[in-house]
């Protein structure tokens, strides 16, 4: 069974920077786009950032970009997250999500069919 297990969300203050991570199993990860979405309370759950199956090809959501890298390491089989700059705006729960690789990346998160739990990324004003 596909299983996506994000990490490293926590407290934080304004300014500080976070790595979130994705483990997934049950799957070839390589064959796979992988994607982070968030949801603050309250709101929808909204495009974060995407990365093709082999690593070269990158797409982010204004309110992010500049501040968020994606990356993926597929020996490891994990997805990561690299948020600089932290706002009181980013928090949310932060969630990975995979899509086949012969599909188009995509941008709304019923086009994904497989989701982690999430992780809770909680930033102070």
């Amino acid at each position: 069974q596909v299983r996506l297990v994000e990490s490293g969300g926590g407290l934080v203050q304004t300014g500080d920077s976070l790595r979130l991570s994705c483990a997934a199993s049950g799957l070839t990860f390589s064959n796979y786009h992988m994607a982070w979405f968030r949801q603050a309370p309250g709101k929808g759950r909204e495009f974060v950032a995407a990365v093709t199956w082999d690593g070269y090809s990158t797409s982010y959501a204004d309110s992010v970009k500049g501040r968020f890298t994606i990356s993926r390491d597929n020996a490891l089989n994990t997805l990561y997250l690299q948020i600089n700059s932290l706002k009181a705006d980013d928090t949310a729960a932060y969630y990975c999500t995979a899509l086949s690789r012969w599909r188009a990346l995509a941008r709304a998160p019923n086009d994904y069919p497989y989701w982690g739990q999430g992780t809770q990324v909680t930033v102070s004003s």
